[in-house]
């Protein structure tokens, strides 16, 4: 079968482990198919790299070992450090930057016995939600290249879309993994704050930040989930928790919608009011519709402090954001401006050229809101709603045992219509942001596709679950389920043909 780059992780984990293929003529049939792609979604490619890993993966599989990542080839959001290749976080900052050392979710799947293909270009810091930040120019939306594939993650998204990759890692600090995912047509989940390491992800909002999975099912998101997660004692934000086994939890397909019954699902009226677009909300109906006939109950609920979530995300993200990037000074590492003056000039003119436009942006408003005199204000406000945030949830779950809604109030939009409007841009969050700013677990599922002004073809859609701390489990259970039932997941664009 030639056409490997159609099939599911879990096809190509029973094609390697039958020795039908082989770990290098896996890798080698994606690293052509990166070549030849011009959606813009790679950063960093190391053929000789990805080749050596896979030869060792091979090894491995002769030796009898199996394991769910051993010999499956993926990617990595280009925010975690990978020795071998650059690590630029999208940036003319890092633009060079090799790292001596890997992020701790990239060992773990390296020792899991993933090969790498490259790093996936994203919004320069993680710092949007379109992926036209990035100093590389943005990532291609595969369904119509016109169009942004969301951000950050972007380039993520794009290469399981488009057939590059069957597995991607992403970070999601405000919808980053759940955006994306939405608008190109995959799964992706964001796990609880603190179950993925942070070290060796190059830091953008430190309470925030937190490593996610992407794929095109849920069952593929949860083996590589399973093998990111886990206490790292390198980051002081880790969670102890024990070590649980995501994938074979999942129930045979035949028999996946069964943990539906009974399921109580909340629906927040705070996530379908106005903004959202009529054809995204038919389309989640549709799904939810869906659950409700698999025997799922549907639960009216209120998060009141939704409405909130945009001005406090972007007090604190910003506050984070400028404390994190003040090491990226010109003097240890990253861009140096050339022949400085003196001192101040060499910081001034390292951070004014090594930034672009929206990170400048955080960093100023950042510093403004932690600045004598506005803490107060702005940033100690802020996270008060976000406790606030948090405490409509934790009512929400005492009835519930999820909530599902829009991950986005449209599909894609057009590369550079928004951009002489951040705020038009932060809009887009409004219902990823929640979640992130309470440190719960969400994730996006693919439910159809709706038209769009001027675009080429119907746009995908996707259907956001949340569930409360460490329900990772249930949230994939639920989403296998829908997907047994469904085949939205399985459509591709004709990019990965």
């Amino acid at each position: 079968m030639s056409a490997w780059h159609l099939e599911s992780a879990q096809g190509l984990r029973r094609a390697l482990d039958s020795g039908e293929v082989s770990a290098v003529r896996l890798a080698e049939h994606f690293l052509a198919r990166i070549q030849a792609s011009q959606l813009n979604a790679f950063i960093d490619v190391n053929p000789e790299l990805t080749l050596a890993q896979a030869a060792q993966a091979d090894g491995r599989l002769k030796a009898g070992e199996r394991t769910g990542l051993l010999g499956l080839p993926m990617t990595h959001k280009d925010i975690f450090v990978t020795q071998g290749w650059r690590s630029t976080a999208g940036s003319k900052m890092l633009a060079n930057y090799v790292s001596p050392f890997d992020a701790t979710v990239v060992q773990k799947v390296a020792q899991a016995g993933a090969v790498c293909l490259g790093k996936t270009n994203c919004d320069e810091f993680a710092m949007g939600g379109s992926n036209e930040n990035s100093y590389f120019g943005p990532a291609r939306n595969p369904w119509d290249r016109e169009r942004i594939p969301g951000g950050s993650s972007g380039g993520a998204a794009v290469s399981v879309a488009a057939g590059l990759a069957p597995l991607a890692t992403g970070t999601d600090t405000g919808g980053s993994v759940r955006q994306p995912a939405s608008m190109c047509g995959i799964t992706g989940i964001k796990p609880t704050y603190g179950r993925a390491s942070r070290f060796g992800m190059i830091a953008f909002a430190s309470s925030l930040d937190q490593a996610g999975a992407m794929g095109r099912s849920a069952l593929d998101c949860a083996f590589l989930l399973e093998a990111m997660l886990g206490f790292d004692p390198r980051d002081s934000t880790s969670v102890q928790r024990p070590a649980e086994s995501l994938a074979s939890a999942l129930a045979p397909a035949d028999q996946a919608p069964s943990v539906l019954k009974g399921l109580r699902i909340g629906i927040p009226a705070a996530f379908f009011g106005e903004g959202l677009d009529a054809q995204v909300r038919a389309r989640i109906d549709e799904a939810l519709e869906v659950l409700k006939q698999a025997g799922a109950s549907l639960v009216p609920i209120e998060l009141p402090n939704t409405q909130l979530a945009i001005p406090a995300y972007y007090v604190i993200a910003p506050a984070e954001a400028s404390s994190n990037l003040s090491r990226f000074d010109g003097v240890r590492y990253g861009h140096r401006a050339a022949d400085p003056k003196d001192l101040k000039d060499l910081y001034e003119r390292s951070r004014s050229e090594g930034f672009g436009p929206e990170v400048q942006r955080r960093i100023l408003v950042g510093a403004y809101v932690l600045s004598h005199g506005y803490y107060d204000a702005y940033y100690l406000q802020a996270q008060k709603v976000r406790r606030l945030i948090a405490n409509d949830f934790a009512a929400a779950f005492e009835k519930v045992d999820l909530i599902a809604g829009p991950v986005s109030p449209t599909v894609a939009w057009s590369i550079g219509e928004r951009m002489d409007d951040p705020v038009a841009n932060y809009l887009a969050d409004i219902f990823t942001l929640p979640a992130s700013l309470a440190g719960l677990p969400g994730m996006s599922v693919p439910v159809g596709r709706a038209e769009a002004p001027g675009a080429k073809q119907a746009l995908p859609v996707g259907m956001q679950l949340i569930g409360p701390a460490f329900s990772e489990a249930r949230l994939l259970g639920v989403a296998h389920a829908f997907q047994s039932l469904t085949t939205w997941h399985l459509e591709t664009p004709a990019e990965a043909a």
